[in-house]
């Protein structure tokens, strides 16, 4: 693997950690799993979102500073953002904070777009991420920012409580919560128009 495939595999290390991160208190019971016990979370789960991020941007930088674009790196950079960013959502709808229909309809497009990869390799095509792939993913981003506001706004709701602005709570979470659902339809909206776009290249490119 080059240095750039070597950050790329940094998101796939990530995505089971945050998932266990984020469900920790769903396998463990104990007397720490108060909100309040459980304040560690938001830092953390913060931490490994902006890592993960950062890779994004810093394996397509490396590889093309180095010279080490390849197709394999253009199938598993995409493959290394799809894993993560199905983790999460999945993490997101299990705590009630995305619905579920439109996670189902990512993960259908996700499969599909993987299948038309396939069907592009063997017209020897590899084919990276697109405009509208990537107009995707930052939209993808703008979800998992809006929903883990919501999920560290539930932890930090006794702290609220305590100070008295159980008002200003509501309102924060009124806001974040129906701001990250109408977020991740639009990211669904923009999935399929991506998908229609990668399914062009693919019927306009004949048989080797």
């Amino acid at each position: 693997m080059k240095a750039a495939d070597k950050v790329t595999t940094i998101r796939i290390i990530l995505a089971p950690v945050f998932f266990v991160v984020f469900n920790f208190y769903d396998f463990v019971n104990f007397s720490g799993s108060s909100a309040i016990g459980r304040f560690w979370q938001i830092p953390v789960l913060w931490i490994i979102f902006a890592v993960a991020e950062l890779s994004d941007m810093l394996d397509g930088m490396i590889a093309r500073k180095r010279g080490e674009v390849s197709d394999f790196g253009k199938l598993y950079d995409p493959f290394a953002d799809t894993l993560f960013q199905i983790t999460m959502f999945l993490g997101f709808v299990r705590h009630n904070i995305l619905p579920i229909i439109p996670f189902l309809l990512v993960l259908y497009r996700e499969f599909a777009i993987l299948f038309v990869r396939i069907l592009m390799q063997k017209k020897g095509i590899s084919m990276g991420a697109r405009a509208g792939g990537k107009i995707k993913t930052v939209v993808y981003i703008g979800t998992g920012v809006l929903a883990l506001v919501v999920y560290s706004l539930r932890i930090l709701f006794q702290r609220f409580s305590a100070a008295g602005k159980t008002d200003l709570y509501d309102c924060l979470y009124a806001f974040f919560s129906r701001s990250a659902v109408i977020v991740f339809i639009l990211a669904v909206v923009l999935s399929f128009l991506s998908f229609a776009d990668y399914f062009r290249v693919y019927l306009k490119n004949p048989e080797q």
